[in-house]
């Protein structure tokens, strides 16, 4: 079987993707084995799986799989040949998702509701797995509660906006062009009331110093429960992108008492000023890492009740991920590398531009103003940066086909 793996370098290189074949291996007794249908590509953690002693020669890339179990082994329990499941390989897994066939622990699965496209559950599984573990895991959401999300038109923001909508929270985001401004503004849910997800849209491209008397304004001076950050600015930094992050004394500034910080900078450094405010407020901060649930089964059947609630949420509506758009799966290793630099490939756009008409996610919602230049802008910026591969088969061949969004 053919996968695509990376091919890490000792020195600070950028890593080599390859397409490489391995050998099939003998199903265990509580594996199933399952033909891959679509498999999503996130930036692989180089430093994380040094950090576990997980780094090898090749590294399995691809790691969100949705496919049909072709086979199951002789103590598999819980799925049968033919059923649709959805997962994701563990950090250790010596198999890439993009292999027609792969074998996986039953106990990493959950079934795929008929509806749900499998491109969509593949590109949107991680980002609504890390909502789902920043919204209730850490921050212990509750209805009533005001939300601050950073970038809500990223595919993780938006993620955390519609999850925190439906369980009636007031949300405020911030935007980083005007495009997203509007886009945000113009957030309905697919199914209930047609009301704002969003309460306020924060436009902090313009001027990032509104941040905190807008959200006090909003709050009554009370700051905010939850705040969920997609990148923060330790100093006074210099370069465009970096102005768009929020500092992290205006993050603490906007906490109410009691508050959760939920980040995802790997790197934060408190000063002890800010330690002190921090307990002041009695307020806390979290680490938003997702690949816990896949490095420890310490907490397994809680992993499968969430991989489970959100395939049912994104069957329903209730979480619509972003559009996926495709390109030749030939360019899969092309795609990762673009992916792993976390830049745009200039390639995608003529496809993006091929399809005229707004996608049936964002049009059964009313917002049918959101235009293709929009989409592209999403792609441009790193963070919003992810691919999905996916086959299809016809009559005389299984053909392969990616996806990108």
């Amino acid at each position: 079987m053919k996968g695509l793996y990376c091919r890490a370098s000792a020195s600070d290189a950028e890593p080599e993707f390859v397409i490489q074949d391995t050998l099939p291996e003998a199903l265990g007794s509580h594996q199933v084995r399952v033909q891959v249908k679509a498999c999503g590509l996130s930036p692989l953690d180089l430093k994380l799986l040094g950090d576990m002693g997980m780094l090898r020669d090749l590294i399995p890339v691809g790691r969100e799989i949705a496919g049909v179990v072709l086979q199951v082994g002789d103590k598999v329990s819980f799925f049968q040949t033919d059923d649709e499941v959805i997962g994701i390989l563990p950090l250790d897994s010596p198999c890439s998702g993009l292999c027609d066939t792969i074998d996986i622990d039953e106990h990493l699965l959950v079934q795929k509701p008929e509806k749900l496209s499998s491109v969509c559950v593949a590109g949107g599984l991680r980002d609504g797995l890390c909502a789902y573990t920043a919204l209730h895991t850490h921050a212990h959401m509750a209805a009533g509660h005001t939300l601050l999300v950073m970038d809500g038109a990223s595919s993780f923001g938006l993620m955390c906006v519609q999850l925190a909508s439906y369980h009636g929270v007031k949300v405020l985001t911030t935007s980083h062009t005007p495009q997203t401004h509007t886009f945000l503004e113009q957030l309905r849910p697919s199914v209930g009331v047609q009301d704002p997800l969003v309460a306020k849209v924060i436009p902090v491209y313009k001027d990032s110093s509104d941040l905190l008397s807008v959200v006090l304004e909003e709050t009554g001076g009370l700051g905010v429960d939850i705040i969920i950050d997609s990148g923060v600015r330790l100093q006074e930094e210099s370069s465009e992108g970096m102005k768009l992050l929020p500092h992290k004394h205006d993050i603490i500034s906007v906490l109410g008492v009691g508050g959760h910080w939920v980040t995802s900078h790997k790197d934060l450094q408190l000063d002890p000023p800010d330690c002190r405010l921090l307990h002041l407020k009695s307020a806390s901060v979290t680490f938003l890492n997702s690949e816990v649930w896949t490095m420890s089964s310490a907490q397994q059947g809680r992993y499968l009740h969430i991989l489970k609630d959100i395939v049912e949420k994104m069957s329903t509506g209730v979480l619509r991920p972003q559009p996926e758009e495709a390109v030749p799966l030939y360019e899969a290793t092309v795609a990762m590398e673009t992916v792993q630099r976390q830049q745009k490939k200039k390639g995608c756009c003529p496809t993006l531009t091929k399809k005229k008409k707004t996608p049936d996610i964002y049009r059964q919602s009313g917002e049918h103003k959101m235009s293709m230049f929009l989409l592209i802008d999403r792609l441009k910026r790193p963070e919003n940066f992810s691919a999905c591969i996916t086959w299809s088969s016809d009559r005389h061949h299984h053909q392969p086909a990616a996806f990108m969004g």
